[in-house]
C-alpha cells in the first residue's frame, strides 16, 4: 500500500497495521487506504488500524461498511471510533459481477437500502476503473461523468482529485442469496 505500512499478520485472517492509514490529507493517500481496506473487507480479513487525523477530509459515513479503526489517530476526543464500530457489520456494502453488469447492494443505511445495476457501458467501465484508485485527471469526460453518478449514490469515494470504488467484492458470502 501506498502512503503506509502494512504491519504483521497478528494472527490468521487478521492485519496489524503499523502505522496510522493515511486518510486525513485526502487525495491518493486517502484513495489507497480506502482501496487497502476494502480489499481486506472483500476477502473476510480482520484489520487492526488507526487513522492520522481525528478529523477526515470527507464524510467518514461512507466508510462504515468497512472494518473500523481501534481507535482514532490524533487525541482521541472524537466519538466516530465508537460510532463506526457500532454501525459496523460485514456485508453492508458490496457487489457482485456479472457478464457485462454488475450489481451493488448497499445496506449501510437501513432506511433506504438500495440495489444498483450497473450496466450502461460507461458507467460499468468508470466503476471497473475505479477499482484501483484513479486521478480524476486520468479520466475522459464520460468516465468523469459517471464517477461523479457513482459518487452521488455513495459508491464511490472522491477525494482532493482521486476517485476510489468503495463496494468491495465479497468473496465470502454473509448473506441469504436472495438479497442480491
Amino acid at each position: 500500500m501506498t502512503g503506509g505500512q502494512v504491519g504483521q499478520v497478528g494472527q490468521v485472517g487478521q492485519i496489524v497495521v503499523d502505522e496510522p492509514l493515511p486518510l486525513g490529507a485526502g487525495g491518493r493517500g486517502a484513495a489507497e487506504a480506502v482501496r487497502f481496506l476494502r480489499d481486506c473487507q472483500s476477502r473476510a480479513v480482520a484489520v487492526r488500524w488507526v487513522p492520522d487525523r481525528d478529523a477526515l477530509p470527507f464524510d467518514t459515513g461512507l466508510l462504515h461498511h468497512l472494518p473500523p479503526p481501534v481507535s482514532w489517530g490524533g487525541s482521541g476526543s472524537s466519538g466516530e471510533p465508537a460510532a463506526w464500530r457500532s454501525r459496523y457489520a460485514y456485508g453492508l456494502l458490496y457487489h457482485r459481477r456479472g457478464p457485462d453488469f454488475v450489481t451493488v447492494m448497499d445496506r449501510r443505511d437501513p432506511a433506504a437500502s438500495a440495489r444498483f445495476t450497473l450496466e450502461r457501458p460507461a458507467l460499468l467501465a468508470a466503476f471497473l476503473a475505479v477499482q484501483e484508485p484513479t486521478a480524476l485527471d486520468a479520466l475522459d469526460a464520460a468516465h468523469r461523468a459517471a464517477v461523479s453518478l457513482l459518487a452521488d449514490e455513495r459508491l464511490v469515494l472522491v477525494t482532493q482529485g482521486w476517485a476510489v470504488a468503495l463496494p468491495p467484492r465479497l468473496r465470502r458470502w454473509p448473506v441469504p442469496c436472495t438479497s442480491v
